[in-house]
């Protein structure tokens, strides 16, 4: 019998079955994916193969095989740095969610997630959410974010959960697709899930007003069906991200903009860091392509793993806005 993973707590998997159903299952001894170093074997989203245990006086099911991903996406493990921990699989769209200050979110994150997004071919959708809670300072660097990235080719919204603006737009986006939320703790995504589906009536938490951070409210990346024709993946706030199973060579064309001139580099094989003739470094002297992007590509090629978090994007918009004046 077949079913999807709707929910993975690690030892058990809540799956539905191919009669809409709830069936909690195990996996039967050791579960090895080849070729993939994973903490978690078994992911929310994944198609799985299962047989009826009927061991005990309730009724669960044993996982006996997984199909093909279609997709996946990944981070390194908290506490193992060789491997990766899978957040969830064949996703039709990731929508990542950004907060400004509240809590900030670096541009070295929402680049380090794309490139994920993209090696793994997900289509990415960047998310501005509390925009109720915007100043005239904070609007001006959400736009200015915006502009950075509708001009690589991303589409981005401006959501506000709390006066439903861009709720509509958001759902258009998500209606017969698999979508996931991600983002930082706290940037309200249980909130908006709740905005969108009420009748789920997930978990929510203030922010830490101390640490400016959100608090844990997921705990396991769960799948839901929306009543509008959609299924969401929600999944724990992730903190940091780190990138894994890329070579240096390809990590330029996981950023849409430096791909599309790399063709125009002298060395077929450029780093796009010292080499002469480098047609990414002259677009980047020439405010082509943000520094704030080149700065997050450097971080990655070089295995930056511990600055990462460190935000430049402010100190870019007022050189911008100095040269203007």
């Amino acid at each position: 019998m077949t079913g999807i993973v709707y929910k993975s707590t690690g030892s058990w998997y809540t799956i539905k079955t191919e009669n809409g159903d709830f069936l909690e299952c195990r996996i039967k001894g050791k579960f090895r994916m080849k070729g993939i170093k994973s903490t978690n074997p078994i992911a929310v989203g994944d198609v799985v193969d299962y047989d009826i245990e009927n061991t005990t006086d309730e009724t669960t099911g044993v996982i006996t095989a997984i199909h093909d991903r279609k997709n996946y996406i990944v981070r390194k493990s908290v506490n193992l740095s060789h491997q990766m921990h899978i957040i969830a699989s064949n996703i039709d769209v990731v929508f990542l969610l950004v907060t400004i200050n509240n809590p900030p979110t670096t541009t070295s994150f929402i680049d380090r997630f794309l490139v994920t997004a993209e090696a793994y071919g997900i289509e990415a959708i960047i998310v501005f959410n509390k925009i109720d809670t915007f100043d005239d300072a904070t609007l001006d660097e959400q736009l200015y974010l915006q502009h950075v990235y509708s001009s690589i080719g991303y589409k981005c919204l401006r959501v506000s959960a709390k006066d439903g603006k861009g709720i509509d737009e958001l759902k258009a986006l998500m209606k017969d697709k698999v979508s996931m939320f991600s983002g930082h703790s706290g940037v309200g995504k249980s909130t908006l899930v709740n905005t969108l589906e009420p009748s789920l009536n997930l978990k929510t938490k203030q922010i830490s007003e101390s640490h400016a951070q959100g608090k844990h409210t997921t705990t396991f990346a769960e799948m839901f069906d929306l009543s509008f024709g959609a299924k969401i993946i929600d999944t724990p706030g992730i903190r940091g991200f780190g990138i894994v199973d890329m070579e240096k060579q390809e990590i330029g064309d996981y950023f849409p903009e430096f791909f599309a001139l790399k063709d125009q580099c002298k060395f077929n094989n450029c780093l796009h860091k010292d080499e002469p003739h480098c047609a990414i470094k002259k677009a980047l002297e020439n405010d082509e392509i943000s520094w704030s992007r080149y700065k997050s590509y450097t971080q990655i090629l070089e295995g930056d793993e511990e600055q990462y978090r460190a935000d430049i994007y402010d100190a870019e918009r007022r050189a911008s806005d100095e040269t203007r004046k």
